[in-house]
Parts: C-alpha cells; sequence; structure tokens
C-alpha cells in the first residue's frame, strides 16, 4: 500500500510538473478600424443601365478630375474563361475570370483557391492617361473565395476619387490602388453590361461620398507573429515604432502587391497599430494618408516634440517627377545660401511639386494625426529623435546624409557633422546601459562607448557580432524595465511582408542578442510530447499546423558537435530545407535539406550573406553553449505568403526567421554529431 501511495504522489508530481511547463498565454486581441462604408450622398446617377436598356449613350462627361463612382448588382454564377460584364469602351472593363493556379503574381490571388482548387476572380481595370500621354489599366479585384457566398448575389461599388480606386462587395473595402493619370472620358460615346451577370448599373459623376459605418466593428483574435494586413495583396513595410506615455506605437509602410501599387512606384503610406500591454492592439486610421496623385510616402520616424506625439516621414516625389520639377532644388538653395534649412508651407508652393522631409503631429497624443504640410528638409527619408539629453536631432538618408539639429522641428536644420552617420539607408540611433547603437536598414550597425566621440563608432557587421536575423528595415524601441524591442517586417515574395517582433538582449561588452518576447509569443493548446531523446536520422511526423516545436540541446565532449533539423513534406521532398546549429563555431543557418549529411555552410552578414532574403543564409556569435539549452521553433504553414514562415529562438540568445516558398511542413528529420536532443514536443497555436 506504502508503494502504492508513493506511486501515485509520483504520478502526480510528474503530472504538475509538465502542467507548470505549459504556460497558458492569453490570446491577443486587435480591433480594427472599419472596412465598411455606406453611400452618404443624395446625387443623381448620370446614366443607368438594366436588363431592358443593357446599352446606353453617355452624356458628355469632359473632365473626371473629380471622379466618379460604379454600383451595381451582380449574380455571379459559374466562372469560366474571361468574361467582361460591364464596360465603357476605351476606359473602364469589369470581367471575371479564372485565375491560373500557378501563376504568381502581385495581386496573390493564388492564396485563396476554392475547395476545388480553382480561383475565380472579380477584377475592375481602368485606363489612365498621364502627363505625358502614357495610357495603362489601374487593376483592382478579389479571388470571389474570400465572399461568404462567391457565386451568390452581391452589391459591388467601384470608386474612383482621382487619387484611389477602389472595388467595395457589399459595402466592405477589398482592394485599392493609388492613381497616375486620369480616365479619359471625353468623346466616349456608351457604355454597357452583361445581363446574364450585372442586371442594373449606375454611373455617377462626381464620385458619391462614401462614409465608413460603422466604426471599430470588427475585433479579431490574432498573432503579432508574422501578422499581415487583413488583404489579399497587402503587407508590412518598413516600421518606425516609439514608446510613449506607457503605449507602444507602431507605424508601417502599408503596402500591396509587393512594391507594386501605383504602376511600380510603391504607393506606401504609413498606418498606425498600438497597444499598452502587447495583448490588446488597436488599430488607428492612417497616420499619413496619400491624398495627392503626386504623393509618394517613405520611411521615418516618430518622435516627440514639444510634448507632442510626432511622425516624420519622406515625400518621395521623385518617383513620379524628375528632381527639376520638385522642390528639391528650392530647399538646396535656401540651405546653401543660410547654413540651415528652410521651413515652406508646400500649400503656398506654385508650379513644382513637394518633396523632401516633413511630419505629421497627433492632436490627441495617441491617434488622429495630421500633416502639418510643412517642407522641412530636402532629404527623403529623414529620421528624427531626440537625444538622450533632450535635443533634436536627425539623421538624413536617401538624397542627403549627415547628422543634424534644429531648435525647431518645424525648419532651421543645422548640419553637424556632414560625414556621419557611416552610411546606410533608414539609420537611426538608440541608447542602452552606457552604449550608443546606429542601426542602417538592411544591413547596418555601429556602436561605441557613451563616453567616446562619434569617430569612435566601430562596425558591428564588419566583427561579425551584428544581431540581424532575416528582418528587414528593424526599428529599435526602449519600452519599460530597461527592455529593447525589435519589430521589422519579413521578405516573402516581393517587397514587404509579415510584421516580426523579438526582444533584446545585451551582453556586458555591449553586443546584442534577441529572443522571443514572452508577451506576444502566440497562445497554443498544450503541447504534445513526441519523444524523450532522438537519435541521429530519425525521422518524425508533425501536423501541417501553425505551432511551436520546442526541443532541449545537449552539447556533448567539450561542445564541438553539431545538429541539424530537416523540415519536408511527407508527399514531396521538393523545397525542403535545413536548419543547422554548429555549437563549437557559434554558428547557425538555414540552407536547402541535402539527402544525406549536413547542408553546406551558408554566408553570415559578414561573410557577404544577404540576411534579409530570410531564406538561406548563417548568423555567427553571440551564442554560449557551456550546459543544455532549449531551441523553439514556431512554425507557421501560410496560403497568403504560399509557403512557410519561420522563427527559432536559440537559448534565448539569438532568433533567426526564414521564409521557406512552396513548402508545407509535416515531417521533421534530425541530423546529430556529438549532440543529444531532449524533450521534443510541440504545441498547435489557438
Amino acid at each position: 500500500m506504502k508503494n502504492y501511495f508513493l506511486l501515485l504522489f509520483v504520478i502526480f508530481a510528474i503530472s504538475s510538473c509538465v502542467r507548470m511547463q505549459h504556460k497558458e498565454r492569453e490570446a491577443m486581441v486587435i480591433e480594427y478600424q472599419s472596412r465598411y462604408v455606406v453611400i452618404d450622398d443624395n446625387s443623381s446617377a448620370v446614366s443607368h443601365l438594366d436588363k431592358d436598356n443593357p446599352i446606353a449613350t453617355l452624356p458628355e462627361l469632359h473632365s473626371c478630375k473629380d471622379g466618379f463612382t460604379l454600383t451595381f448588382p451582380i449574380r455571379l454564377g459559374s466562372i469560366g474563361a474571361e468574361n467582361t460584364i460591364l464596360e465603357i469602351p476605351e476606359m473602364l472593363k469589369v470581367c471575371t475570370r479564372l485565375h491560373e493556379r500557378e501563376k504568381r503574381s502581385a495581386q496573390n490571388y493564388s492564396a485563396y483557391p476554392m475547395p476545388d482548387g480553382s480561383i475565380p476572380v472579380l477584377e475592375a481595370l481602368l485606363w489612365l492617361e498621364d502627363e505625358t500621354g502614357h495610357n495603362r489599366p489601374l487593376t483592382v479585384g478579389l479571388p470571389l473565395s474570400m465572399l461568404n457566398e462567391p457565386f451568390g448575389k452581391h452589391n459591388v461599388c467601384l470608386q474612383f476619387t482621382g487619387v484611389q480606386w477602389s472595388i467595395y462587395v457589399d459595402d466592405r473595402l477589398y482592394d485599392n490602388d493609388f492613381a497616375v493619370g486620369y480616365p479619359q472620358m471625353s468623346g466616349i460615346k456608351e457604355w454597357k453590361i452583361d445581363t446574364a451577370k450585372v442586371q442594373a448599373a449606375d454611373l455617377y459623376v462626381p464620385a458619391l461620398s462614401l462614409k465608413e459605418a460603422p466604426a471599430h466593428n470588427i475585433t479579431d483574435t490574432f498573432n503579432i507573429h508574422f501578422w499581415t494586413p487583413p488583404f489579399h495583396n497587402a503587407w508590412v513595410g518598413d516600421v518606425a515604432t516609439i514608446y510613449h506615455r506607457g503605449r507602444y506605437h507602431l507605424f508601417y509602410l502599408f503596402d500591396r502587391r509587393g512594391h507594386a501599387g501605383k504602376f511600380g512606384r510603391g504607393g506606401h503610406y504609413f498606418e498606425h497599430l498600438s497597444t499598452t500591454d502587447f495583448k490588446h492592439w488597436t488599430e488607428h486610421r492612417a497616420a499619413t494618408p496619400i491624398e495627392h496623385q503626386w504623393e509618394c510616402i517613405g520611411t521615418g520616424t516618430p518622435f516627440v516634440y514639444n510634448g507632442q506625439l510626432c511622425l516624420s516621414y519622406g515625400l518621395h516625389t521623385t518617383r513620379m517627377y524628375p528632381c527639376e520639377r520638385t522642390t528639391l532644388p528650392m530647399q538646396w538653395k535656401f540651405l546653401e545660401e543660410n547654413g540651415y534649412t528652410g521651413s515652406f508651407n508646400y500649400d503656398t508652393i506654385a508650379g513644382v511639386m513637394p518633396a523632401g522631409s516633413t511630419y505629421s503631429i497627433s492632436e490627441d497624443g495617441i491617434s488622429n494625426f495630421k500633416k502639418t504640410h510643412i517642407l522641412i528638409h530636402p532629404c527623403e527619408n529623414p529620421s528624427i529623435y531626440t537625444t538622450k539629453d533632450g535635443e533634436l536631432q536627425m539623421l538624413a538618408n536617401y538624397g542627403a546624409r549627415g547628422t543634424w539639429s534644429s531648435d525647431s522641428a518645424a525648419g532651421g536644420w543645422k548640419c553637424m557633422n556632414e560625414h556621419f552617420p557611416l552610411g546606410g539607408d533608414c539609420t537611426f540611433p538608440f541608447h542602452w546601459n552606457g552604449y550608443d547603437y546606429i542601426i542602417g536598414g538592411f544591413n547596418g550597425l555601429w556602436y561605441k562607448d557613451s563616453a567616446l566621440a562619434d569617430n569612435a563608432y566601430i562596425d558591428m557587421v564588419k566583427q561579425g557580432i551584428d544581431f540581424y536575423n532575416g528582418m528587414s528595415v528593424p526599428s529599435i524601441t526602449e519600452i519599460t524595465d530597461n527592455r529593447f524591442l525589435m519589430a521589422a517586417w519579413v521578405k516573402t515574395e516581393g517587397w514587404g511582408g509579415p510584421l516580426v517582433i523579438h526582444e533584446l538582449i545585451q551582453h556586458s561588452d555591449g553586443r546584442i542578442g534577441s529572443k522571443w518576447m514572452e508577451e506576444i509569443i502566440p497562445a497554443t493548446e498544450a503541447p504534445i510530447a513526441m519523444n524523450s531523446s532522438i537519435e541521429d536520422g530519425q525521422m518524425i511526423d508533425i501536423p501541417e499546423s501553425p505551432l511551436i516545436l520546442t526541443f532541449e540541446v545537449c552539447p556533448l565532449n567539450n561542445c564541438k558537435g553539431r545538429m541539424a533539423v530537416t523540415f519536408q513534406n511527407r508527399e514531396s521532398a521538393e523545397n525542403a530545407c535545413e536548419w543547422q546549429l554548429q555549437i563549437d563555431k557559434e554558428r547557425a543557418q538555414f540552407a536547402p535539406a541535402v539527402t544525406t549529411g549536413f547542408a553546406p555552410e551558408q554566408k553570415t552578414l559578414r561573410e557577404g550573406g544577404d540576411v534579409s532574403t530570410a531564406q538561406n543564409y548563417a548568423i555567427e556569435n553571440g551564442m554560449t553553449f557551456e550546459r543544455p539549452f532549449t531551441v523553439r521553433m514556431l512554425i507557421k504553414p501560410s496560403a497568403k505568403v504560399r509557403g512557410t514562415l519561420m522563427d527559432v529562438e536559440i537559448g534565448t540568445q539569438r532568433t533567426m526567421l526564414s521564409y521557406r516558398p512552396s513548402l508545407f511542413v509535416n515531417q521533421l528529420k534530425f541530423h546529430l554529431d556529438n549532440v543529444e536532443i531532449k524533450g521534443l514536443d510541440y504545441a498547435i497555436l489557438k
């Protein structure tokens, strides 16, 4: 009997230990801005079509500067080859068609197939003529699988505002793009519908007023790990962050089509998320919406000036017009003549297009940003910040360089050092425990002891002690308790990608590593133990689901071993990849999988590797393996990126990110050399 109770006690202790190891995490919630609109306009249609009148003569329309709205109910039914269902000849075409399953395009329709594998889409093409006479179609559309009843009846609204071309279905925004040029309406005589799909249509000129309704009506559980905007072709671009009055603000350049928006000019602008606890997030109104055809917005930084939360950004107008047609020559001339930059309200400048640095100001200290319309510097990617001594400074990027200071954000910037910082774009500084750092875009990082002059900065990349891990253009922000977060995007098929946030760690000599931030680790089901120990060559099946894989690495024989995990699909070895850790060399890498042995060494950033591709690369240094340590891997298959996203944490010392196109993992293979693997389990994300 005594042995029986002892056995019960042991079982209870073991089960309690297992329960303690599984930390229950609260699911994250995001409150989105409404995607829905209602027509807030009593205007009458200038032309109407229906089944009794499928072709009609248009009234004389000379200009479309004020836009137009087109509304029609549609019954989609089965979709075959391309079928034009509404047309204004030489101006506009609405069609349905089947997208080719394997065709990769900026619209990213392939991420949303129907159950039978087909991809029916609805598209609207608007021909725009720019000032050079170049006439080309701007396309918006959506895969029908996104609709609740794809082949049912729906109400479609197409809206051209003079700046933006958008498609709404059942009052919800699904796609938009930004215009260069205008439709040529003069001389167009008629328009027509296919009554088999469209029973009636109304054309309004100028555009109707669409009102958001209701506000903040969408709340969703989500994971900030690998988050993307909730559209079929939308991505996170360059990220800019700040912690202000207990709130973490994350601004990101909203990207559609991987920089292919606005006819390849990008068409980016800053969207805005914030949180006070990293569990509940709010999507605010865009901080820098595009309001003119000449606007192309580039990276900047949030900063605090006179107690106000501000966001600097660049006007990349030179993507639209040559430099001589912008304000840049005027701004450079003023600087050369006066020794400091001017302050120009671009609403008062005629004959040229605004370009260079400007900023927005929050009206309530949280959101509701308003553009100042003030040009403050000729650089087109301004990094404005407040120094640890409270001074306002700028690192000038893209179109200029140097360190600048001013008593006012609104102008009067003087160059303090034209040869510093050392290089790179999207540069900005941060200070941590007696060390100064400057980060530079995709691959730059410098540091020095804070007591030393600027010429003492050391190139951390050349020394192989950088923190790059597959992120693109990371932004660093201090939050509470001397903690620093690094946020960025991960490259997939084009420019822009999913959002990631990691927490940084700092060594006593100033080197920096990274780890997962506990507050934002995704909530999971209870972990499922797979094996207490792993043998060399062992293969293990896992679910083809988003999950966190955890195991303990035990180095043997003076820590001179290495290990690798191959991620593959049981049905096909194609596109399989390997993650490898070389313990004695303090190296880890992602590489294409090999059938036998370990994959060849990949290059680190110091060695000329391109870490920002987030595919095949290596990291080095900053990993100490004197005792067993834990490796955690977030594995997320994603139809939207048409592949798998991976986030690896190595002993809470370094992290690595990877995008594996066309790979959907359901099998692991381990390769071990002087290393033991213990306690392998996985937990499926909730």
